[in-house]
């Protein structure tokens, strides 16, 4: 029995549950840190969606690096915003 689809929707889940959580307190406060985090979790929840998604999918491939890349690449960026003044 294959585990790998149940464990990536669950992941899928809890980062489309953070970017939620993030998103909530973003529209209370209006900070950018705030709305990167929730960028970067739903980007991360659609990329779990589709690892789910599709069979035979590594996370060994380049395209999943790429799309993580991203999501770090906006959680840096935000931290950078938020530091730079």
């Amino acid at each position: 029995m294959n585990l790998q689809p149940f464990l990536r929707g669950a992941i899928a889940l809890g980062c489309g549950i953070a970017a939620l959580f993030f998103l909530r307190f973003w529209r209370d406060s209006r900070d950018p840190l705030l709305a990167f985090f929730a960028l970067a979790f739903a980007v991360l929840a659609v990329e779990y969606t589709v690892l789910g998604l599709v069979p035979l999918s590594t996370e060994t491939q380049v395209y999943v690096f790429a799309v993580r890349l991203l999501a770090f690449g906006c959680i840096v960026y935000g931290i950078y915003q938020k530091n730079r003044a």
